[in-house]
């Protein structure tokens, strides 16, 4: 008996048409954690974001937009939502055809909810929206994309979040916490007066008490969010160690956190803020970073589980590698710019290449809830096509996958990574999502609000 025959008796699939009908399946079934996005669940009122309008309005659509119509962004920032949406509309999916991923995604949502792709307005759109509550909407989203839990991004410093989970003990349990830091970090000056203001003795220029203070308000969040894990986001020009504030609360403040709760890092480096100031949340850019920077962090703290992406393209290799060196680092997902078909198949085609299953390959960063169809169904063909390439390249090599070895190595890459860094998913209460009805209107953001991704 040959070794091929020996492992068709085991139950392999030699044939390619067959093994890629096999990946595609398990891919496109296999439900997924969502581990960064932000969105938030049905009892954060306003603040969770869906419907036309919202997707309409997104910051890449507004780019897309601006470039193919003769206005300027402060004309079009003096326009409603309603009328941003009407002209969003009228130029990138009437105008011209959608070809880009992000006017291509709304595409894919709207014929996943079963509305005119090429409907001249947007009348359809809304009444469907209107229509329907929020709490019904959110499981057809979730059914859809095929997403058991959603991770959020939340910020403590946020008047309006805060008051949700102050006086909501019932938050629907698929959604969880994330505790992000990126005001702490990264606007330490403006932060200290906030401290104050909340209670904690902190002062400007860094000291013990101050760093047990901060640690104590991280606490009291932690206790209060049950987060999944810690998050920030990094500029590319991020050093680490550096001799600035950004370095002082990396080291007395969130790594200490880390280690006293035992949870996971998440950092996201490479943005350039305000590359276009007067495109406001669409204005931000992206450059290289310095990995080696990250590499002294996971050395430093071999005890603390990192979770990393990077959005320079440049950088993917560069992660790989040390991700091969630190067994505390878990690269994951295709971030912000790094969002497209062509980018993610070179991008998981390395990582399967460098580290076999042992990375996180896609998360949504979804703004608005319907995002989550789209971003998760073109991610999914990506993925198993690059899974079908690499399984392909084994069978030539002499080994067959079977059908049960598809669905682990699936499962660990869309679930199974997640959970073990984290420990598992942490639960609260819950009866389920609130009734909440579709009709909403968006609330003036605060002005001191950070734009994190």
């Amino acid at each position: 008996m040959t070794i091929m025959e020996k492992l068709v008796e085991r139950g392999a699939l030699p044939d390619v048409a067959q093994l890629r009908r096999e990946v595609a399946e398990v891919v496109k079934t296999t439900p997924v954690i969502d581990i960064h996005t932000h969105l938030l669940a049905p009892e954060f009122g306003e603040m969770s974001l869906f419907g036309i309008d919202e997707l309409l309005t997104y910051h890449y659509l507004i780019v897309e937009t601006l470039r193919s119509r003769n206005i300027t962004a402060e004309q079009f920032w003096d326009m409603n939502m309603s009328e941003q949406a009407d002209l969003v509309w009228k130029t990138l999916f009437v105008e011209n055809t959608p070809l880009s991923e992000a006017t291509r995604g709304v595409v894919t949502v709207l014929s996943a909810l079963g509305l005119d792709t090429g409907a001249p307005d947007l009348s359809e759109a809304r009444a469907f929206f209107r229509s329907r509550s929020l709490a019904e909407h959110v499981n057809v989203v979730l059914d859809l994309a095929c997403v058991s839990d959603v991770v959020m991004t939340n910020d403590p410093f946020s008047t309006q979040e805060v008051k949700v989970w102050e006086t909501c003990t019932d938050i629907d349990k698929r959604f969880h916490a994330t505790l992000r830091m990126d005001r702490l970090v990264n606007d330490w000056e403006h932060t200290v007066p906030r401290l104050n203001q909340l209670g904690y003795q902190v002062e400007a220029r860094g000291s013990a008490k101050s760093a047990a203070e901060v640690r104590r308000f991280l606490g009291k969040w932690i206790a209060t969010m049950r987060p999944v894990c810690m998050a920030v986001s990094l500029p590319a020009e991020f050093k680490f160690p550096d001799n600035d504030s950004r370095d002082w609360v990396l080291r007395e403040v969130a790594l200490p956190a880390a280690q006293e709760h035992g949870l996971a890092l998440a950092v996201m480096v490479g943005v350039r803020r305000g590359v276009n100031p007067a495109l406001r949340v669409a204005g931000d850019g992206a450059g290289r970073a310095d990995v080696t920077s990250l590499e002294r962090m996971c050395a430093e703290y071999p005890d603390v589980r990192f979770l990393a992406t990077f959005l320079s393209r440049e950088n993917q290799h560069e992660l790989c590698v040390a991700a091969r060196k630190f067994s505390n680092l878990m690269p994951f997902g295709c971030w912000w710019f790094l969002n497209n078909p062509s980018i993610i198949t070179e991008i998981t085609r390395e990582r399967l290449e460098l580290l076999g299953t042992s990375f996180i390959p896609q998360h949504s960063d979804a703004r608005i809830l319907e995002q989550l169809i789209y971003k998760w169904g073109h991610s999914r063909d990506v993925i198993a096509e690059t899974l079908c390439e690499s399984y392909e390249r084994l069978l030539q090599s002499g080994r067959a996958v079977t059908r049960q070895e598809i669905e682990r190595d699936v499962t660990r890459m869309l679930r199974g990574n997640f959970l073990e860094w984290i420990g598992g998913l942490p639960t609260r209460p819950s009866t389920g999502p609130a009734a909440l009805t579709a009709e909403k209107v968006r609330q003036p953001e605060e002005p001191d609000v950070v734009t994190t991704y």
